[in-house]
């Protein structure tokens, strides 16, 4: 087990593939770099201590002025659709992935540095990141794994003296993040309209023998059933998305990780007040990443991914697959949503009960965390005990109808109140990364150099379903300038 930064156990498995997969770069250091936020639960997954932040190399490392020993940094090319429309060669214009670090559980983990400079990927970009985004990642990330959501993590944010120009001159920054993978669908599209159909082959058996080992490399159908379970890891986060209230804001395709794990953070936003329309990227004028049309784009986007695919896979085989998604991803949700109700063996019918209350919120704009959340303590026994939330609806008389339902519901299932109680604590959380928490630990970092709010939320964060009476004022309602928070891609 590595104790220190420079015994890190690099098997850099992607700098195997052909030369055209990547290109050899190095890292172009922030200028006065320094460490703005550590995070000793990343850490761990390389098995690196909390001291390890302590490290007199450390900035060193993760700047760019030091190779880590046996890294070997590269950044990786792929394609996409990106709001509909196919982009023939994106890749990685910011990210430089250091190595591959197994540790000692077997585990594989990525080290990327996001904001490094540029590549020969970035598209006359300066390959950098802003201080702003690079929080935004950092805490959303680490909340979205929190909730037990897929993700990649946050190890690190470096800030500096650096300045950058985006709508405004911003200081620049470097975001340390850790996946799996970073294998996207755009990895796969840019072979397939390229015509290049062994490099498809090529990457897909490399990822089916790194990260599908249930999949047996010499299987004849291992191509099928690796995009079988694409579907399905892509059906269960979008469930998982839906079910938290969580937007993305930029679902195009080289944002999909092939592993199922929510990837890349640009534009993003929880609920607050229930709206399904709800568009968290001001870019998006057309809405088409909007907070209900994301279980759609997502099945749009792995049909590009089939279709990249076609050279390996029959088209009928493919289809199949697709054709699970929407009862997958129905499935995954429904089971979610009466977990969030506290309804302990779902049935179809319930399927009512949960839309008729999302409907309510949405004409009662009603938040939809804070809502859930105080549900666990609906009483089973009698109206009169549930006035505390009857009495947040405009349409009570609606309300009164819907809680009618549910009793009848919940006094089916024979559960006391009490354990369905915590029950729906286990799944409905308390602390979300709300866009004005987040502006609030942005400003105080880049007005005061002041970080100790990033800190604070991280740890917040990770005990999302944890009372945490001591930080009860994080889980209130937003103030009424929150609603002028604008996010877009630029970053």
């Amino acid at each position: 087990m590595p104790k220190d930064l420079q015994t890190l156990l690099f098997d850099n498995s992607y700098s195997t593939l052909p030369s055209h997969f990547y290109a050899r770069v190095h890292p172009a250091p922030l200028e006065n770099a320094r460490l703005a936020s550590f995070n000793p639960a990343a850490a761990e997954l390389l098995d690196l201590p909390q001291e390890t932040s302590l490290d007199s190399n450390f900035v060193r490392y993760f700047n760019g002025e030091l190779l880590l020993p046996g890294s070997e940094p590269i950044a990786t090319i792929y394609a996409g659709h990106q709001f509909g429309y196919y982009v023939p060669q994106l890749g990685d214009g910011r990210a430089i992935l250091l190595g591959e670090v197994i540790n000692s559980r077997g585990e594989r983990w990525d080290i990327q540095l996001k904001g490094a400079g540029p590549t020969p990927y970035s598209r006359q970009g300066d390959g950098r990141a802003v201080l702003r985004s690079v929080i935004r990642e950092y805490l959303c990330s680490e909340a979205m794994h929190g909730l037990g959501i897929p993700s990649s993590r946050a190890l690190a944010i470096l800030d500096s003296s650096q300045t950058v120009y985006r709508e405004r001159p911003e200081r620049g920054a470097m975001l340390v993040r850790l996946a799996p993978s970073h294998v996207r669908f755009g990895s796969f599209e840019l072979f397939f309209y390229r015509g290049q159909k062994q490099e498809i082959g090529i990457l897909a058996d490399y990822v089916i023998k790194q990260h599908f080992p249930q999949i047996e490399p010499d299987d004849p159908q291992r191509h099928a059933r690796f995009f079988d379970e694409v579907v399905a890891r892509t059906a269960r986060l979008m469930a998982q998305w839906q079910a938290v209230g969580f937007a993305h804001g930029v679902m195009n395709t080289d944002n999909m990780s092939i592993l199922g794990l929510t990837l890349d953070y640009g534009p993003f936003g929880f609920l607050d007040s229930y709206n399904p329309e709800f568009i968290c990227n001001h870019s998006d004028t057309a809405g088409r990443y909007a907070f209900d049309q994301q279980p759609d784009v997502a099945h749009w986007n792995l049909a590009c991914l089939a279709q990249a695919l076609t050279p390996l896979i029959p088209t009928e085989t493919l289809q199949s697959s697709l054709f699970r998604f929407p009862s997958l991803f129905a499935s995954h949700y429904l089971n979610l949503m009466t977990s969030k109700l506290g309804i302990v063996a779902p049935q179809a019918e319930h399927a009512g009960l949960v839309h008729a209350l999302l409907d309510l919120l949405k004409h009662n704009s009603i938040d939809y965390t804070r809502f859930f959340r105080q549900l666990a303590g609906f009483s089973s026994l009698e109206a009169a005990g549930n006035n505390f939330l009857r009495d947040q609806f405009i349409d009570r008389a609606q309300f009164d109808q819907w809680a009618e339902n549910y009793r009848s519901v919940l006094q089916q299932q024979n559960l006391p109140d009490a354990d369905r109680a915590k029950a729906m604590n286990r799944v409905n959380p308390k602390y979300i990364l709300r866009n004005y928490l987040a502006q609030i630990a942005i400003s105080t970092a880049e007005d005061e150099q002041d970080y100790s709010e990033i800190d604070r939320l991280l740890h917040i964060l990770s005990r999302p379903f944890d009372e945490q009476p001591e930080h009860d004022a994080y889980a209130g309602l937003p103030p009424d300038w929150a609603s002028h928070i604008q996010v877009s891609c630029s970053s």
